[in-house]
């Protein structure tokens, strides 16, 4: 159990026997009548995001997950298969639980897992992924007045706005939290 003051971003609840993470929060003292506390959780499942308030000092539901580096293995049949790196365990994803985030996956890449038991919740890539260009466009000089863009197909089916210079077969990094361009490699 923990109370309100032990809110942190990333804390894991369980709120009606659903984990949420708190993605933001706000400790809230007004001129009349008792502090709360008001969050922006999201749910670990169906992904919904909603504002919830806490009375300053309610205790809570702490979830106590672990963390651990799987290995992507491969998709088939809407599953996608990891192994861990310590065991060589192999679990089964199903598709749902990685909608945002397959564009990014590359086989043999490594991400991280919040396990609850024997419960996968949440998979959490890097910060970063390097993926190759497939198909874009040629880009010409002198299109634009100031550095343009245009759309790129990476070889995960991922579609990125990249810079007019870049070619097909470029190696690109990729923001995998904001789906953005960062640089060439």
């Amino acid at each position: 159990m923990a109370d309100t003051s032990d809110f942190r971003n990333g804390m894991i609840l369980s709120v009606n026997n659903e984990y949420w993470i708190i993605v933001e929060f706000q400790h809230v003292k007004p001129g009349k009548g008792g502090a709360f506390v008001r969050t922006k959780i999201k749910n670990l499942i169906t992904g919904q995001v909603k504002d919830n308030t806490f009375r300053a000092g309610e205790r809570v539901d702490e979830v106590r997950v672990l963390r651990r580096v799987y290995q992507f293995l491969y998709e088939a049949g809407g599953m996608y298969y990891m192994m861990e790196k310590e065991s060589y365990e192999q679990i089964p994803l199903p598709e749902s639980m990685l909608d945002d985030k397959k564009g990014f996956l590359k086989e043999n890449m490594d991400l991280e897992i919040l396990i609850d038991g024997d419960t996968p919740l949440l998979v959490e890539l890097p910060n970063f992924v390097e993926l190759e260009v497939k198909e874009t466009e040629p880009g010409f000089r002198g299109d634009t007045a100031q550095g343009g863009s245009k759309p790129a197909i990476m070889e995960t089916g991922l579609s990125v706005q990249v810079p007019l210079f870049v070619e097909i077969g470029d190696t690109l990094r990729i923001d995998t939290r904001s789906g953005k361009y960062v640089t060439r490699v």
